[in-house]
């Protein structure tokens, strides 16, 4: 069948919502390698802390995003590595470019820098992180990662972020070249995108079916024209949940409306993605292990 869609995979990094259980390395690497195996074109790594719903009988917690990243990277061949996405509430922002810049090197030149805002719930308070302003933080912050990921040195002072002469060294293989995604669901971030991102992002909350994207890819293009950017010129990355059957678990814990089936109802749902304006789905399957990435894989082939 083929498609014009890229598709990705979100790797694993959280406990099971539904009893807990910790996703361990040995799992995590084999599925990026499957995936590799499949030809999907990236996997992902989430920045999360702990996420508490009320439909899960506790806390559950995320591994950390840039030691994954390095480790997942280290241990692939040929698929794009990245972050989906790196808050910027939790990071400095010129060691975001430092981080990046590593990561590439380490892929040899597989890295895709995936960036976002970042929340001051789910567990940022209880790390020390800072409240509010969230978006405020996260404009200034890309004011010194993007001219420092395309290989300039910057002097910035803000009300929040400051550098002076910063400058990314050593360089990995892409100097002034990693990919850039941002994360945006409202006009200011989605702004932020259009302006700066090879990619913009985006993530199922009620739904993962592909109608519940077309207002924000238009919103997208109506953002781009507005400040001058062809919209074709820009990636549109969404990630949505993929359970296979009829169980609807996904739904009932939380994640909205997942895309279901069977494998054929799957790859017509996922096909469906291209006519509202999408170029990328990154796939988070329910649950989230070999089972599942296997039971998909024929699908998945077909798409490809």
């Amino acid at each position: 069948m083929g498609s014009d869609l890229g598709f990705g995979l979100v790797l694993p990094l959280l406990e099971q919502p539904v009893d807990g259980s910790t996703p361990r390395w040995t799992e995590i690497v084999a599925l990026a390698t499957q995936a590799e195996a499949i030809g999907l074109d990236t996997v992902w790594t989430a920045d999360e802390i702990v996420w508490r719903f009320p439909e899960w009988s506790g806390p559950r917690g995320w591994w950390e995003c840039l030691a994954m990243t390095g480790a997942v990277a280290a241990r692939t061949s040929s698929i794009q590595v990245g972050t989906w996405v790196l808050s910027a509430l939790q990071r400095n922002p010129a060691m975001i470019a430092n981080a990046a810049e590593t990561l590439d090197e380490i892929s040899g030149g597989r890295f895709v820098l995936g960036l976002g805002a970042g929340h001051d719930g789910g567990g940022a308070a209880e790390f020390g992180y800072p409240g509010g302003r969230t978006v405020s933080r996260y404009a200034e912050s890309l004011e010194i990662v993007v001219p420092m990921l395309r290989g300039e040195t910057v002097t910035f002072e803000g009300e929040f972020h400051r550098a002076q002469g910063a400058e990314v060294v050593p360089q990995g293989p892409r100097p002034g070249q990693v990919p850039l995604m941002l994360g945006g669901h409202a006009p200011r971030t989605m702004t932020l995108s259009a302006t700066h991102a090879d990619i913009w992002s985006a993530f199922a909350t009620t739904s993962s079916l592909p109608s519940a994207f077309e207002p924000l890819t238009h919103q997208l293009d109506q953002i781009c024209e507005s400040i001058g950017r062809d919209p074709a010129t820009i990636g549109r990355s969404v990630g949505v949940f993929v359970e296979p059957g009829d169980a609807d678990v996904a739904e009932s814990i939380g994640f909205g409306v997942a895309i279901t089936g069977s494998n054929d109802q799957i790859i017509e749902t996922l096909a469906e993605f291209s006519s509202v304006g999408v170029t990328r789905v990154e796939i988070v399957p329910y649950p989230n292990t070999m089972a599942t990435l296997e039971r998909l894989a024929p699908a998945l082939s077909a798409l490809i």
